[in-house]
């Protein structure tokens, strides 16, 4: 009797399903393409052929770092101009080891996408030295030691990378080169047409000269006679065959001279020049070593077709040094011109990297950034917005982290897994099938975790994944040829994290700061509000204080509910955010006062904690900006507002600064000018000052009363 028509129907096909994902055969497992100078250029024109075929390329990056101090690290307080500064500071700063590109390309036939996953190793070597100066970037410990932990082939990278120049260092180059070929053309011009001779001054001249003239005459009467027919002379001397050989230059018969010094080989085109009409003398100069030639021309015209020759090679070797330097950005090139659709993942960096690198420096704001990233790339998609915006999409991933593994993980198993995994899955995966040279897969795994290449590829397959849950028809794409027309994509394109952490998005069309979309249900802030004019900048204090204790401090002094909130940048350095703008002032002014005062009283306020050892500065949030702006980088922000060259201790408001002129200008106006007038003004002046000193008098005996009264209640 057969049980099995007995089970439950979804039992037997549990049963079925659990047989055949026993049975399956294991991830086939094969490299991604590795790229390096050696096959830089076969793989550039395989990939071009890719690229342009492509619906998507996704794209990935591994760095020597990410944040060149720990106050340069992402915070809460960070307003959103200076969360750009970070990402600048940061992609100026650091060096790309690998660049990940993999072409993402419909199949409507297999109803699946195929994958060309490239790993380009690259190095920022000089190729053209455009100045004295090499290259430098940081290196992070923990950006190191992460790339090695995962096998990282430092060797293959520093030895084999592919250098780079943006555009432009190119124009630089050009210039350069330019320059150098007009003067080789200048000097070649001199050698064929300069009628200034050598003194010879020396006997040993006189005879070289005299050698060559016969020499040359010999080498000249030999390949006539060769020409009419006749027989060939063989009786030169040795040394003088190792010294001239007969070769081809440009389609001319010439003579190779090798083993003389500058001064002979001077003296060649002294003779040359004078006794010899239908020969050339050409020196040209090599890759790394120069070469000279005498070369036979028929007629004058022949010369001058020859001198033309020459100066085209010279133009034709600098076009090729150049285009070799440029390197890796005939990638970035390719992509920008194809406009393809670009993908990444939480890739802010990644594009400051490739402008830093490979489109010239970044500019100053976020603005001038999004104009000129718009300009060379106007389709980006970044795929932590997507994952964020989207409730399908965070039901799919049961709100997990929407890191890149993870994703990777929770959209795609089947290929994250392989097959067997995930026959239980009631959902369907898109197909992926990988192309590697002539290595076909559609269940592939590279072998190596964390190379820009697989990376770049896990973003491809997220964001096919997240399209298909979208409601995206690439059958109905892919026939169009546009991707990027899909009305569901429209809304998350052109969006970039600025700061995960906040949230903040930046708009790459406007170069405004979007807020996430609704569909994002993640909480990260543990702060109220942050209104920046409330917030006050203090470092250099006191290493001992904790925040905790700066609050105490400061709400003795200016009230118990008048601080919001500390947040610690690093051991020197606070914010202080204020419940009220004008507090801001208030405190600066206070602190300035007491560090100008020496008496008794200063020493027994409550801030005296707070300004002990005469090293406390105190800032509003704009002086924040000005030192991140700065491209010095010290480890502690107290020393690098110090490089930065702040050397007050307060920066009062433009209003307090305002008044304190006005003070100075009444007192030499008044002291100037003895009029009535002038001494009324001054005689209100003087009461209005005085009222206000008493003012803080009393504040500070307030503060002396109430400090008395706790210290006899504790007691």
């Amino acid at each position: 009797m057969n049980t099995t028509k007995h089970w439950p129907k979804r039992a037997l096909i549990l049963s079925r399903a659990l047989s055949r994902a026993f049975s399956d055969t294991p991830s086939p497992t094969f490299p991604l393409k590795h790229v390096t100078r050696s096959n830089f250029d076969s793989a550039l024109s395989e990939l071009r052929s890719h690229v342009r075929a492509a619906d998507f390329v996704a794209i990935d990056m591994e760095m020597t770092g990410v944040t060149s101090a720990p106050w340069r690290e992402s915070f809460e307080f960070d307003r959103f101009d200076i969360r750009y500064l970070k990402v600048k500071d940061s992609a100026e700063k650091f060096a790309v080891l690998q660049f990940g590109v993999c072409p993402f390309r419909w199949d409507s036939l297999n109803q699946s996408f195929i994958a060309h996953p490239h790993n380009f190793f690259v190095f920022p070597r000089q190729e053209i030295p455009l100045d004295r100066t090499s290259y430098e970037f940081l290196c992070q410990t923990t950006s190191m030691d992460f790339l090695a932990k995962y096998q990282f082939d430092f060797n293959a990278c520093i030895n084999e990378g592919i250098s780079y120049l943006s555009r432009g260092q190119e124009y630089e180059a050009r210039k350069r080169l330019l320059s150098l070929n007009k003067d080789q053309l200048t000097n070649l011009s001199r050698d064929l047409r300069e009628t200034t001779d050598l003194p010879l001054v020396r006997v040993a001249d006189v005879l070289f000269t005299e050698r060559m003239k016969k020499r040359l005459s010999e080498w000249r009467h030999e390949l006539l006679q060769n020409r009419a027919g006749g027989a060939q002379d063989q009786g030169t001397p040795n040394d003088l065959n190792q010294q001239f050989r007969t070769v081809f230059f440009k389609m001319r018969p010439a003579l190779s001279l090798t083993g003389f010094t500058s001064h002979q080989l001077s003296l060649i085109r002294m003779v040359t020049r004078n006794h010899f009409k239908d020969l050339a003398y050409i020196h040209c100069n090599g890759e790394s070593t120069s070469e000279e030639f005498v070369v036979y021309t028929d007629s004058e015209s022949d010369k001058d077709r020859l001198v033309e020759e020459v100066k085209n090679d010279y133009q034709r070797r600098a076009e090729m040094k150049i285009n070799d330097a440029v390197g890796f950005r005939h990638v970035i090139d390719l992509l920008s011109s194809e406009n393809k659709l670009i993908v990444g993942h939480n890739c802010i960096l990644d594009i400051a990297h490739i402008h830093s690198k490979f489109l010239g420096p970044l500019p100053l704001t976020a603005e001038e950034f999004v104009s000129c990233v718009n300009k060379y790339f106007p389709r980006i998609i970044d795929t932590k917005i997507l994952l964020n915006a989207d409730y399908t999409l965070q039901r799919k991933m049961k709100k997990s982290s929407t890191s890149l593994s993870s994703a990777f993980s929770s959209l795609c198993p089947e290929i994250a897994y392989g097959s067997k995994r995930c026959v239980l899955s009631h959902e369907p995966c898109v197909k992926v099938e990988v192309h590697v040279g002539e290595m076909r897969s559609s269940n592939w795994n590279s072998g190596a975790k964390h190379e820009a290449g697989y990376d770049a590829f896990m973003t491809g397959c997220v964001f096919a994944q997240a399209c298909s849950h979208l409601g995206v028809d690439f059958q109905l794409h892919s026939a169009s040829g546009n991707l990027t027309q899909n009305e569901k994509l429209q809304k998350h394109m052109n969006l970039l994290y600025l700061s995960w952490i906040n949230g903040d998005i930046i708009d790459l069309r406007t170069g405004n700061r979007t807020e996430e979309l609704l569909g994002s249900n993640i909480i990260r802030k543990r702060f109220r509000p942050i209104l920046f004019k409330n917030i006050v900048l203090l470092w250099g204090f006191p290493s001992r204080l904790k925040p905790s204790m700066i609050r105490d401090c400061i709400c003795k002094t200016v009230g118990s509910t008048s601080v919001i909130s500390i947040y610690r940048i690093d051991q020197t350095a606070v914010f202080v955010q204020f419940s009220k703008a004008e507090l801001v002032s208030d405190f600066l002014n206070l602190k300035e006062t007491l560090e100008q005062s020496n008496d008794a009283i200063s020493v027994l306020h409550p801030l005296s904690q707070l300004l002990e050892g005469g090293n406390t500065r105190a800032a509003s949030y704009e002086t924040y900006k000005e030192i991140c702006a700065s491209p010095i980088s010290k480890v502690l922000f107290a020393d690098q507002a110090e490089a930065v060259g702040i050397k007050w201790k307060t920066e009062l408001l433009p209003s307090s600064k305002e008044e304190s002129q006005e003070n100075n200008s009444l007192h030499l106006e008044s002291s100037a000018v003895d009029t009535p007038e002038a001494f009324e003004k001054s005689n209100i002046r003087k009461k209005e000052d005085s009222s206000k000193q008493k003012l803080c008098d009393d504040i500070i005996d307030s503060f002396i009363k109430a400090e008395k009264i706790r210290r006899s209640t504790n007691l």
